[in-house]
């Protein structure tokens, strides 16, 4: 019938809005993250390390992750062709606060927050945690919403169309993250943020810079959810992403 939608492509995404570097979990440098992005056709390309509070992973504490926020300055006045956003991926704690303060949030170009435990909470106090998540004005991205890893944990169990229509109108931008154990949003999640209206941010979630090939996998996931460039927030050039991240920082 002609009304397939131009759906977006691998070649649409200007960025990544979630990588790790050895500084909690990932296994490479600043600089070769960096190099990585460059040549994978990225523009800029957001260093999320994991905060303190999650005890599986060598998260960073404030002083640490100032520390990287000034190296990651530094690090952008030599680069050419791909710049780097000072990030963290912070923990949402069980009633829905964040594990940082709020003044080094404030600081950081783009928050990713995500649920890394209490996952058998009931639907009620999950949606709650949740919402009271993407009330928080620094709130930026809301990474791996559902928390699932394919065959191995079930996702959570929440009132995932509120948590949709609470990012459209914030805006928060909600994550598909491209790792393959997750793919998470699904693609009907993807067509339900469509639908409502809240923007989509195709992620790698890398740990190296050759996990940035798995936007690839993220891009075909979109696809099925029937999203286009437009549904897509990091298919935007950095300048016009820094204006929409802008009003959920400051």
């Amino acid at each position: 019938a002609g009304k397939l939608p131009a759906l977006v492509r691998r070649g649409d995404l200007r960025g990544d809005l979630h990588a790790h570097t050895q500084a909690s979990d990932g296994h490479e440098t600043l600089r070769a993250m960096a190099r990585a992005a460059g040549a994978a056709g990225l523009e800029y390309l957001a260093i999320t390390d994991h905060s303190q509070h999650l005890g599986m992973v060598h998260g960073l504490d404030p002083d640490r992750l100032r520390r990287q926020m000034d190296a990651i300055d530094r690090l952008n006045g030599q680069l050419s062709g791909v710049t780097l956003l000072k990030g963290i991926e912070v923990d949402i704690l069980e009633d829905g606060r964040l594990a940082l303060p709020d003044g080094l949030l404030a600081e950081l170009d783009i928050v990713v927050a995500a649920v890394h435990g209490h996952f058998d909470l009931s639907e009620r106090r999950q949606t709650s945690r949740l919402l009271r998540a993407l009330d928080h004005r620094a709130l930026s991205v809301l990474a791996h919403p559902s928390g699932r890893l394919i065959s191995a944990r079930r996702p959570i169990v929440v009132d995932f169309e509120r948590i949709v229509k609470a990012a459209a109108a914030r805006p928060c931008f909600l994550e598909l993250n491209s790792q393959p154990e997750r793919l998470d949003i699904d693609d009907v999640q993807c067509r339900l943020a469509r639908e409502c209206g809240a923007l989509v941010s195709i992620a790698s979630d890398a740990h190296s810079g050759a996990q940035l090939a798995y936007l690839g996998g993220g891009v075909v996931q979109a696809r099925r959810g029937w999203l286009t460039p437009a549904d897509v927030v990091n298919t935007r050039p950095l300048a016009e992403l820094r204006r929409l991240l802008r009003p959920t920082i400051r």
